[in-house]
């Protein structure tokens, strides 16, 4: 299995359960492992045989800016669909972190893995 990283992605999005919370963006930090058969990708050199991860951050950055989430669970799915959806990806590890959100705390977060 061959695998696409995008490591420490910044995105802002409205995210948390109180409705303070969520009445103004804030940043979470996405790291993302997307499956993907790069065998054509290498005999081709052409963008079109593999996954432009310029596009799935793009698209990735787009739809939550778009979209409020209560918990980081949901957003989590949502991002894993998409992946899996729009760019035909076999499979998808993702890490969503919160950072700073409660004192002491560096960050919080899930893991998630979805296949297609």
């Amino acid at each position: 299995m061959d695998i696409i990283f995008l490591e420490q992605v910044k995105v802002q999005t409205k995210l948390g359960v109180p409705e303070w919370e969520r009445a103004v963006a804030q940043t979470v930090i996405l790291d993302i492992e997307i499956g993907y058969d790069f065998s054509k990708a290498c005999q081709t050199d052409a963008i079109e045989d593999t996954i432009d991860y310029g596009q799935v951050a793009a698209r990735i950055r787009e739809t939550l800016a778009e979209h409020s989430f209560k918990l980081v669970e949901a957003l989590g799915e949502h991002v894993c669909q998409l992946i899996l959806q729009e760019f035909k990806a076999q499979n998808v590890k993702l890490k969503v972190s919160k950072p700073g959100i409660l004192p002491g705390l560096k960050a919080l977060g899930i893991q998630i893995y979805r296949a297609a």
